[in-house]
């Protein structure tokens, strides 16, 4: 049976725009997060539209990992839900995967203008993987890659579908919105963004044996610039993370992706914690 994964995530969503939408406490989250699980639900209908025996994986990928509305949630799909947990937003992701689809996702750090664009958190200024700048798009796709699952489709704002293009050449875009800035961007309606959203799925997951999973081959090496100075000291606690020039720009090198990420997913946890 093939097994196709959908990590979502919220900043990407057609309509959404500003921080408190994403936010549990923000301004119209419980609008952004029905949105959410509408083109989610679209994605997984034109996945099964291509490959009607597929087992669809829905992994919950934004902040508490807690936003799809599961009662809402096309039934046919299994939905991987909060965190911490293995591989992060690509929870579900194994061996057995054929192929990924990326919902609702946004561009890396420092890109502009793009809607709501980070890195894991907003701690995280760069993140280099072989002195290449990765954002959350780079990072799950070789992490996906990894395991010899290609990312098919990626949707989002004009941004993120550009940076997408540049890492894996031939994959589906869909974009919803046309970024303006940080928190602005021309959007598609929500219904118009669902039916596109569906008919590539279908065309993406068909026509899967067409892309090149993207991968990092070992050893990786990664440098992450953090914000916080709090965070640089908490990261090389770690064994192997060292202080690299400039104070603010942690380095590690890792056997393979697989640990890279993982550490990578520590560091985005330590980011969270304030002084004593």
């Amino acid at each position: 049976m093939t097994k196709v994964l959908i990590s979502a995530d919220l900043e990407g969503i057609s309509g959404v725009v500003h921080g408190t939408e994403t936010s549990p406490e923000g301004y119209d989250y419980a609008r952004s997060r029905a949105l959410m699980t509408a083109e989610v639900n679209a994605a997984v209908a034109g996945v099964l539209d291509g490959e009607p025996g597929a087992e669809v994986w829905v992994a919950d990928a934004h902040g508490p990992f807690r936003n799809i509305l599961p009662e809402e949630l096309d039934r046919r799909a299994l939905l991987v839900r909060g965190k911490p947990r293995p591989f992060g937003m690509l929870g579900g992701l194994g061996a057995d995967t054929d192929a990924v689809l990326f919902v609702g996702y946004h561009a890396r750090a420092g890109s502009g203008p793009a809607v709501l664009a980070h890195t894991m958190n907003g701690v995280n200024l760069d993140v280099r993987v072989g002195g290449r700048s990765f954002g959350e798009i780079g990072l799950n796709a070789a992490m996906a890659g990894y395991f010899g699952a290609p990312v098919v489709l990626l949707s989002g704002d004009d941004m993120a579908c550009a940076e997408f293009g540049e890492l894996v050449p031939g994959a589906a875009t869909v974009e919803v919105k046309r970024a303006l800035a940080q928190a602005a961007a021309v959007a598609l309606h929500p219904e118009e963004a669902r039916e596109r959203l569906r008919t590539a799925a279908a065309g993406a997951v068909v026509g899967r044996g067409e892309i090149a999973p993207f991968t990092v081959p070992g050893p990786v090496e990664v440098e992450i610039d953090l914000a916080r100075p709090h965070t640089v000291d908490l990261a090389t606690l770690i064994p192997g993370v060292t202080r690299a020039a400039g104070g603010r720009t942690i380095a590690y090198t890792a056997a393979d992706y697989a640990e890279a990420y993982r550490v990578a997913l520590l560091v985005g946890q330590l980011a969270g914690i304030t002084p004593a």
